[in-house]
């Protein structure tokens, strides 16, 4: 493998699953989504290889597929099984590796762990996926402040949705934290818009700040 990223997001619905899209597509990369908790027919994989194209053989199939759409943790309990960290391992792969964590960096896994916890144990950098709300400058501060108390690299965030320069400029003056990119919000996510987003959005900065 390259090199590997850790896809998170400051919350749950603040564009992950476009983000990993544009992030795969982007990077040429690998996709993997470690649990899918919920959407079995037709998960986030299925989404990602929808939205860029790329054959199956680029996706690696998920460690725990729960089938209720709930914290892995629950979802688990559900299905009468335990999650446990050191039942994952990184798939094989000579390309970049995307991996896409489960809602935000600490929902938990089991009484234990929560995501932020396998990030640090496939030891991979964490690109934060941040959406614009009343509230998400704290949770964007909160999820960066988890990742420096566990000693994580944020490799930079990508701002998802409609933007807000001054929140912007507030975490970034208190945080340092690069922006990789920019993704407008979508009227519809198809294949033909996330190419369109790469080509407008994946700039030369964008690749530089990932070198």
């Amino acid at each position: 493998m390259k090199k590997g990223y850790f896809v998170s997001g400051i919350g749950t619905d603040v564009g992950k699953t476009v983000a990993s899209a544009f992030l795969q597509l982007a990077l040429d990369a690998d996709y993997w989504k470690p649990v899918q908790a919920g959407d079995l027919d037709f998960g986030d994989r299925d989404r990602v290889q929808s939205w860029t194209g790329l054959p199956a053989e680029r996706y690696h199939p998920e460690r725990y597929r729960l089938n209720t759409p709930a914290s892995p943790h629950y979802a688990a309990r559900v299905d009468g099984l335990d999650i446990s960290l050191a039942d994952f391992t990184l798939p094989p792969t000579e390309r970049t590796l995307l991996v896409e964590g489960a809602g935000g960096l600490l929902v938990p896994l089991n009484e234990n762990d929560c995501m932020i916890d396998l990030a640090a144990r496939l030891g991979m950098p964490v690109i934060l996926v941040v959406r614009h709300y009343l509230g998400s400058i704290n949770h964007t501060l909160l999820s960066l402040e988890a990742l420096r108390s566990r000693g994580l690299t944020c490799a930079g965030m990508v701002l998802s949705g409609q933007p807000n320069e001054e929140s912007t400029r507030i975490i970034q003056s208190l945080t340092g934290v690069r922006i990789l990119a920019r993704l407008p919000e979508l009227p519809a996510v198809h294949l033909e818009a996330i190419h369109t987003m790469v080509t407008e959005e994946a700039d030369e900065a964008f690749y530089e700040a990932l070198d």
